[in-house]
């Protein structure tokens, strides 16, 4: 019997207070995330949705301070080259590039404050608090400052495709227990796993994490031509070459009718 995410989050809380041998002995306090879909169905026409992550902050010590929450997505990483554009006579070329082994296709953080009230720079690049925090493995060796330009290229550029996000004041709290926040997967999200992660962070020190995963996946027809080109890439390729051919052979006859 399926039981509905509210009830669990309930449930798992009742547990976590209820377990009291557990609880006087636990020092630090207990993250308990959850997800509103689980999965994300992309279908023809997909617009998009809204993601929100909730869940509570329990603290067996009831300890005085407030907790701040930090919420970071990330979407499946994977290789990526960038190639700068310069003008040379009058004409714009592509001209340096470096490449990247690993980015995250989409990066998301929401905080309960802005991240430079929570937590100092250096414990922000630890966690990954931030765009500016991303961990890129560059590929081959580069200079810092080239680098860095790269890396600035790069998130400029996802920030306005709507891929890479900070949204402060993104995470509501109740009670310094119950939190949530909602995050916009954009249309044009790739498919694959996704991992929520939760920061649980008083006086600028992490003192919990918890992660829950999310699925992207496309269902119906273009989850039928995604498998088809993964698994037949030659016969993807061909097909597509004759529907262009036929599809321009149609529209020349169409058009010389007319």
């Amino acid at each position: 019997m399926r039981i509905a995410r509210p009830l669990r989050l309930a449930l798992a809380l009742a547990v976590v207070i209820g377990w009291t041998p557990g609880a006087q002995a636990q020092r630090d306090p207990v993250l308990v995330p959850e997800v509103s879909q689980k999965e994300v169905q992309v279908r023809q026409g997909f617009t998009g949705t809204d993601l929100l992550l909730f869940g509570a902050v329990i603290d067996p010590q009831e300890r005085a301070g407030k907790f701040d929450v930090i919420v970071v997505l990330k979407g499946p990483a994977g290789p990526i080259r960038l190639r700068e554009k310069r003008q040379i006579g009058g004409i714009w070329m592509n001209a340096d590039s470096t490449a990247f082994r690993s980015a995250p296709s989409f990066f998301a953080v929401a905080s309960s404050r802005p991240i430079d009230q929570i937590v100092d720079e250096r414990t922000a690049a630890i966690f990954e608090f931030g765009t500016d925090f991303i961990q890129l493995s560059p590929s081959g060796s580069i200079d810092l400052e080239e680098q860095a330009r790269f890396r600035a290229g790069l998130v400029d550029l996802r920030e306005q495709q709507g891929l890479y996000q900070t949204i402060e004041d993104g995470v509501s709290l109740r009670e310094d227990v119950l939190y949530q926040a909602r995050i916009r997967l954009p249309s044009n999200v790739q498919t694959g796993n996704y991992t929520a992660e939760t920061f649980a962070v008083r006086n600028g020190r992490v003192l919990a994490s918890a992660v829950a995963d999310v699925e992207v996946r496309k269902v119906g027809f273009e989850r039928f031509v995604e498998v088809f080109a993964d698994r037949q890439p030659f016969l993807y390729g061909m097909v597509a070459i004759m529907l262009s051919l036929f599809m321009g052979w149609f529209a020349g006859r169409l058009f010389n009718r007319g």
